[in-house]
């Protein structure tokens, strides 16, 4: 236990003394709820965008942080030879990629405080007059599955490619999810096989469950169910059956 805690602090404190990953995990959800709740230019179906947008964003958050920002940094500690000197501590595989996932944890929570205030000042109203305060644990147990998930990717990306190359396969992934997740634009908007794509993959199962819990206060559908238990636990296996040191 003591080698999982003394990583998981260094991880935490690495990532709140990164200014690149800050901007990525906190700035740009910022910005884009601030910039689109108030530019009406993407087709939210919503009266009040900010509605829409609040519990998209968040999604957008979890992958920013889980997978974006967890693999761009795990695969330049591997570049840079980090990881192989970790090899050689009684840390271990597992335990490094579990002190990385919780320090992702830490992270989200602070972001889910920053996006929900923002949200609540712009006027958002979650669930609708009926509240989504019933809905709260839902959307919780989503976030976590999902974040569990996007590490998992971001991981096995990080263990399997060279630095540079990953950097670019990871972000060329963000955008595709974020366009395909229903984060930023309905997936009823999407033509209908594609739509039925992206219901397969982690991005829309995390989006639809929270923009159901904090959008419309109806529970998580059994297909997000299932889609995200399933990513959580593939893509961490993999990851863990994978990741190499250098």
């Amino acid at each position: 236990m003591r080698p999982l805690v003394a990583q998981l602090r260094a991880e935490v404190t690495m990532i709140f003394t990164n200014g690149e990953t800050l901007f990525l995990t906190l700035g740009i959800p910022v910005v884009f709820l601030l910039f689109f709740s108030t530019v009406h230019v993407l087709p939210t179906g919503t009266p009040h965008p900010v509605d829409f947008l609040v519990p998209g964003i968040l999604a957008l958050a979890v992958m920013a942080t889980s997978m974006t920002a967890l693999s761009i940094g795990t695969g330049f500690e591997r570049g840079y030879g980090v990881l192989k000197r970790l090899g050689a501590t009684p840390l271990g595989r597992p335990r490094l990629l579990a002190a990385k996932i919780l320090a992702v944890l830490a992270v989200e929570l602070l972001q889910a405080g920053v996006l929900v205030a923002i949200g609540y000042l712009m006027g958002w109203n979650p669930g609708g007059p009926g509240g989504a305060g019933a809905l709260v644990g839902e959307a919780l147990v989503a976030m976590v599955l999902g974040t569990v998930a996007f590490g998992g990717i971001g991981l096995l990306l990080a263990g399997a490619l060279k630095p540079l190359v990953n950097l670019a396969v990871v972000n060329a992934l963000f955008v595709v999810l974020l366009l395909l997740g229903g984060m930023l634009i309905p997936l009823a908007k999407l033509p209908t096989w594609l739509a039925d794509v992206s219901k397969v993959l982690p991005a829309a199962a995390l989006s639809e469950a929270l923009h159901g819990t904090l959008g419309h206060a109806s529970p998580v559908a059994a297909r997000d169910w299932v889609v995200l238990a399933v990513w959580a636990v593939a893509a961490p296996v993999a990851a863990a059956l994978t990741f190499r040191w250098e």
